[in-house]
């Protein structure tokens, strides 16, 4: 008998070596990823910035600093601006409103010493010119104007804080500050919402200085705040004739809707 040919196609060349041919591929492609991603060092970690500090509580950047300077800067003008509008406002509305600044700015005050002190950070002693600016103008006004001018200065300073407050609980990494910007958070809030409850906030006015952005000598301008000394040397704000320790509590972070009324007697 005669041997038959040989077929065509058998081999490594046939169906069945072409499909082990391409399996065996494929295997090694997903296998060398493999290898190689095991054998590589891990990633050394997230280096900080230069304008970044590690503490025991967390990074401090750049932003974090300035905004603890921030607090310092707003209690020492608007503790005695507060106390002012507490005995010449014209209203019980404005003398309100200054009763919250005290309150509200003495509380932030011992808080924002509390944490500079644990990080060992420098504060000012004297507001910023702006600031003293600010309470020379109120110094020279009377009446209803002293009125009109003490709400809308502190509510556009307020506004200006308020956002800065806003950036810094989005982004800390520090929970010392983190803690902080809550504490700021809930009490410009209020002071907010008492200046606007006094009837004389100019809203278009506030509006169109937000937009413009801070003063150059403003209280957000780093280059702005004045010679700062050691955690042990930082003065207390703390208005006179206030006690030695306050005694202020936050404001509810919202206020609580009103109890319903009492069913009509039929």
């Amino acid at each position: 008998m005669r041997p038959r040919p040989p077929v065509q196609g058998r081999g490594i060349l046939s169906g069945t070596g072409i499909i082990i041919t391409v399996l065996a591929g494929t295997v090694v492609a997903l296998l060398v990823p493999l290898w190689s991603y095991a054998e590589r060092p891990p990633a050394p970690p997230e280096p900080l910035s230069a304008r970044t500090v590690a503490t025991p509580y967390g990074p401090l950047s750049e932003q974090d600093h300035d905004f603890l300077t921030t607090v310092r800067l707003a209690g020492l003008w608007e503790a005695p601006a507060g106390q002012q509008a507490e005995q010449r406002g014209t209203t019980e509305a404005v003398r309100t409103a200054g009763r919250h600044l005290v309150d509200g700015h003495t509380f932030l005050d011992r808080r924002v010493r509390e944490v500079t002190a644990r990080l060992g950070l420098p504060l000012p002693n004297e507001p910023t010119a702006q600031q003293r600016e600010w309470l020379t103008t109120l110094d020279q006004a009377q009446g209803e104007e002293y009125d009109r001018l003490f709400v809308n200065i502190a509510r556009l300073a307020h506004g200006r804080v308020f956002e800065l407050v806003a950036q810094v609980r989005a982004s800390t990494r520090n929970s010392l500050v983190r803690a902080l910007a809550d504490d700021a958070n809930t009490t410009v809030l209020d002071h907010i919402r008492v200046l606007e409850a006094t009837g004389y906030v100019d809203y278009a006015s506030v509006a169109r200085d937000l937009a413009a952005g801070p003063a150059p000598t403003d209280a957000a301008a780093p280059t702005a705040v004045p010679s700062a000394v050691g955690p042990g040397d930082v003065v207390p704000v703390m208005p006179s004739g206030a006690p030695a320790s306050p005694t202020f509590t936050l404001p509810p972070a919202a206020s609580s809707p009103p109890p319903p009324s009492p069913a009509p007697t039929p």
